[in-house]
């Protein structure tokens, strides 16, 4: 069995600060991948923490198919339970931003043959959540002019 875990972030503010993006993809309990960075434009109106939790799902689920990991028993795991019952069909997907992204993970999620996306507590999260935290860290340090920018938000 395949386990995802990913996560979304929006800083410093949310919306309009910074998104990142995070994932991995264990097998029996090894990490296969992991990846994080910047999803779209920063400090824009379509920078939210719900952008970068599609958009960390997006991902993994591209790099699975990449992977030709698609046919396997897949368990994606995330603390966004605004993704998780959207995804289930128990929340509606109102905001524009997110329904290209939605649209896009529902066309990823068509490819796979037994895939289950389920909400965990943060605490089982922990992974994905600290490589978001990275990938700000990396985009703050990579371009004084966020980090600027930032300080002053």
């Amino acid at each position: 069995m395949i386990e995802v875990y990913f996560d979304g972030l929006c800083q410093p503010i949310n919306p309009g600060g910074i998104a990142c993006y995070a994932f991995v993809v264990k097998s029996n309990g090894k990490t296969l991948h992991r990846d994080c960075g910047v999803a779209g434009e920063p400090f824009s109106k379509d920078s939210t923490n719900n952008v970068a939790e599609y958009t960390a799902l997006a991902k993994a689920l591209e790099w699975l198919v990449a992977n030709k990991l698609a046919s396997d028993k897949v368990e994606v795991k995330s603390d966004s339970q605004l993704v998780v019952n959207q995804l289930s069909g128990n929340f509606k997907v109102k905001a524009k931003r997110i329904v290209p992204l939605y649209r896009k993970v529902l066309l990823l999620k068509a490819k796979f043959a037994n895939i289950e996306i389920k909400w965990v507590p943060r605490e089982e999260n922990r992974e994905a959540d600290r490589l978001t935290n990275i990938a700000y860290n990396r985009a703050l340090q990579g371009n004084p002019e966020y980090r600027d920018r930032a300080i002053k938000d």
